[in-house]
């Protein structure tokens, strides 16, 4: 199979997986288990961060009148700033714990075994929480109802996802945000902003680690990934959107639970041929 191919294949991946509470990290990195890219360690370590910035570009386009924080003459407008400085609030625990350990999680954590035990406590973890909401009514109906406070916690949720693949930096972030009383739709959406400065400093931080000497093959195979990443994460975003205003994210945590078993007694097996 070509390279071209497989970068289309973990752009799609990434686009489905980055916005459904899955574990875009966690199916990368099973997905690489079948299918490696035959390129240098580094390039692809690189590269399976960086397309993640197609998916943050389909939120830009998606939600730009959201979080576009200058009006006319370029001025600040008091409420998306605001909205930017809860998202910085609950990005900085992340960013601090990826800046000061990323290369020590990595080594330590990123396996199929962390993979499948996240999915499981998470997949746990909504069904739980939806079950919970059904008795309660959501006490955040909008974006500006979002106080500091819950920004934070939403961000140490965060953390979580950032320190343990197969939890997924949405799943957990989502999560966080019921748990702390936000509606549904709410928390998905302020889920999709934290993502944007998130993943432009990690993709900035793994592009400065590997260097900007990309060959042609390279270049050709992360454009390639990027923008089908872009595409797809278009789709996946306004599914989300359109379906969570019916339905629960129930199904997304037995989607968790099976494929964490699946991982399990595949290794196992594996481990035991």
């Amino acid at each position: 199979m070509s390279e071209i191919l497989k970068a289309v294949l973990f752009g799609i991946v990434e686009g489905i997986t980055e916005w459904l509470p899955i574990s875009s990290t966690g199916h990368l990195i099973l997905l690489e288990e079948f299918m490696q890219l035959n390129m240098s360690p580094s390039f692809v370590n690189m590269f399976l961060v960086v397309i993640q910035l197609g998916a943050i570009m389909a939120v830009v386009l998606l939600y730009f009148n959201k979080i576009w924080p200058f009006g006319a003459g370029m001025r600040l407008l008091p409420d998306k700033k605001v909205l930017w400085y809860k998202i910085f609030a609950a990005c900085m625990p992340a960013a601090i714990i990826g800046l000061l350990f990323n290369d020590y999680i990595e080594a330590l954590f990123f396996n199929h075994w962390t993979v499948a035990i996240m999915l499981i406590l998470f997949g746990i973890g909504f069904i739980g929480i939806e079950n919970h909401n059904k008795k309660v009514s959501p006490r955040v109906n909008s974006l500006e109802e979002i106080t500091y406070k819950d920004a934070f916690w939403i961000g140490m949720f965060q953390v979580v996802a950032a320190v343990f693949p197969g939890t997924s930096r949405s799943g957990s972030t989502i999560l966080g945000g019921m748990v702390m009383g936000l509606r549904r739709e709410v928390a998905a959406e302020f889920t999709f902003f934290l993502a944007v400065p998130v993943m432009f400093g990690a993709s900035a931080l793994k592009i400065a680690k590997h260097g900007l000497d990309f060959t042609s093959e390279e270049l050709a195979v992360m454009g390639v990934g990027l923008i089908s990443s872009f595409l797809v994460s278009i789709i996946a975003i306004k599914f989300l959107m359109t379906y969570i205003k019916k339905h629960d994210f129930k199904v997304f945590g037995w989607y968790r639970i099976v494929l964490g078993i699946v991982i399990i007694l595949y290794f196992t097996m594996w481990n035991q041929v």
